[in-house]
């Protein structure tokens, strides 16, 4: 009888090891929709002060907007509401302008690969919380800080910078923990698809707090939404199935299974493996690509629809959020079917990943370069310029997520490398931009797409070549494949 029992129990042991764990009420889902909140927060700080400058200067045509040197005809814009604005405004010139906009990816940049690294050291949930809310605590100081001075207002955006660049290394360490293997692009896509749509709700969101309320507004309402984040995720938030006090049995068993032959149980970093690999700098290549078309587009979209297609700051800021909803939808899809193609289809995950970058790169390059081509016709330019933003949200299941395939006990030290390569396009990459549209033609606008077309499809060839879907040797004691 105790034999029988024994048997029993090992059976069950097996079955709730190898079973999959529901969905509904799980706490790896759980932990998808409140990082997605999280990065929501992240990108909503990141870009509505492009948004709030407006509303910042000391510009005669800034309450009656004139679009009269716009390449294209002018469209009908409402008349801003009339109220009293106890806002300051500065007399800020356009370089100036270019340091406060520019100063977060300086600080941005400085904290991705020690973010990787502390998140692995002392555990990602308390990093990327204070990460965080030290963002939203200097959002909440924005105006007090432009009423200082230019100076006070950029010290204070390189340290939402800083705050912010723990984040995506602080969640990818968060995820090799979570993730099961044949769930990994469901998974990321939900949690990242927060990212996009921060950027959808933003922009039109502070054109609309700066038209009927003042730009100030813009800083404490989005700052609110931060703080409410961080108590949820302090609360319900924790570093592994294993420390989780609520997680079900069955869950953390599927999980911690599901992972145990590719973790690494060494407390080593094999920092000279990690820097020489091939598969690395493969996704080091497509990610900066990729980045360089995307921060081109968020930090010069709305200049290109006021500028030659005419559009008031009002219309503007829901135009500009068109093409990042098409990504948050497309992001979300390519999710589902990624790991459908690898769990029912056994398609290999190499060629899953290569496939998601191939879409999500050089379709993006295609109708950039369209775009460029419409002329005034106001529907096409929108319409290419949408596709190629949502083509560009299937890559997420491309080499965006690669790092937890090759290595996913250093996947945050891995994407703190990659995304220090790919910070480098938000800081020069519009500067070159500009640069180049002096004169704001419509050719020159043709050279910008051009070269973010160019560079996507050099990404796109690189990462088709020498991208990898299975675990390093040098990632892990025992290597293992699923499906490569």
């Amino acid at each position: 009888a105790e034999n029988f029992l024994s048997d029993r129990k090992i059976l069950l042991f097996i079955f709730l090891c190898y079973s999959v764990a529901p969905v509904c009420c799980s706490s790896r889902y759980g932990l998808a929709l409140l990082s997605s909140y999280g990065f929501f927060v992240v990108y909503s700080l990141r870009v509505n002060l492009s948004v709030a400058m407006v509303d910042m200067l000391n510009n005669t045509h800034h309450s009656s907007i004139n679009h009269s040197s716009s390449v294209c005809p002018a469209h009908a814009s409402p008349t801003r509401p009339q109220h009293n604005h106890t806002a300051s405004v500065y007399n800020w010139d356009s370089e100036t302008q270019g340091w406060i906009l520019g100063s977060f990816f300086y600080g941005y940049i400085l904290t991705q690969i020690p973010g990787g690294y502390l998140a692995g050291r002392y555990g990602p949930k308390w990093l990327m919380g204070f990460g965080i809310l030290g963002t939203v605590v200097f959002t909440l100081l924005t105006p007090v800080a432009a009423d200082l001075g230019a100076s006070y207002l950029i010290a204070v955006r390189v340290f939402e910078g800083i705050g912010e660049g723990v984040t995506f290394p602080a969640m990818y360490t968060m995820w090799a923990a979570w993730a099961p293997p044949l769930e990994r692009s469901r998974l990321l896509t939900i949690s990242y698809i927060g990212a996009q749509l921060g950027t959808v709700i933003a922009l039109p969101v502070s054109g609309e707090i700066c038209f009927y309320l003042d730009w100030t507004y813009v800083f404490y309402i989005f700052g609110a939404f931060g703080l409410v984040w961080f108590v949820l995720w302090a609360l319900f938030v924790f570093n592994s199935p294993n420390t989780h006090p609520r997680i079900s049995e069955r869950e953390r068993l599927y999980i911690t299974s599901s992972l145990k032959n590719e973790l690494s149980t060494s407390t080593h970093i094999p920092w000279g493996s990690i820097v020489t690999s091939i598969p690395l700098w493969a996704i080091v290549v497509a990610h900066f690509s990729y980045n360089w078309t995307f921060y081109t587009l968020l930090t010069l979209l709305p200049t290109y629809m006021n500028d030659i297609l005419g559009f008031s700051i009002q219309q503007n800021g829901m135009l500009s959020a068109l093409p990042y909803i098409g990504c948050a939808v497309l992001a979300v899809l390519s999710g589902q079917i990624a790991d459908y193609l690898r769990e029912s289809c056994q398609c290999p995950t190499v060629r899953v990943r290569k496939v998601a970058s191939l879409v999500g790169m050089i379709g993006p390059a295609v109708f950039l370069v369209a775009a460029g081509y419409t002329g005034c016709n106001y529907t096409m330019a929108v319409t290419f310029l949408t596709i190629s933003s949502s083509l560009g949200g299937v890559s997420a299941s491309g080499f965006n997520i690669n790092h937890l395939d090759i290595a996913p006990s250093y996947a945050g030290i891995l994407l703190g490398i990659t995304n220090t390569f790919a910070t480098i396009p938000g800081m020069v990459g519009p500067v070159i931009a500009r640069a180049l549209t002096k004169n704001n033609t419509i050719e020159e606008w043709q050279i910008v797409f051009y070269i973010a077309a160019t560079i996507n499809l050099l990404g796109a060839s690189f990462y088709t070549l020498l991208g990898q879907g299975k675990v390093q040797p040098w990632a892990v004691h025992t290597s293992y494949s699923h499906g490569d």
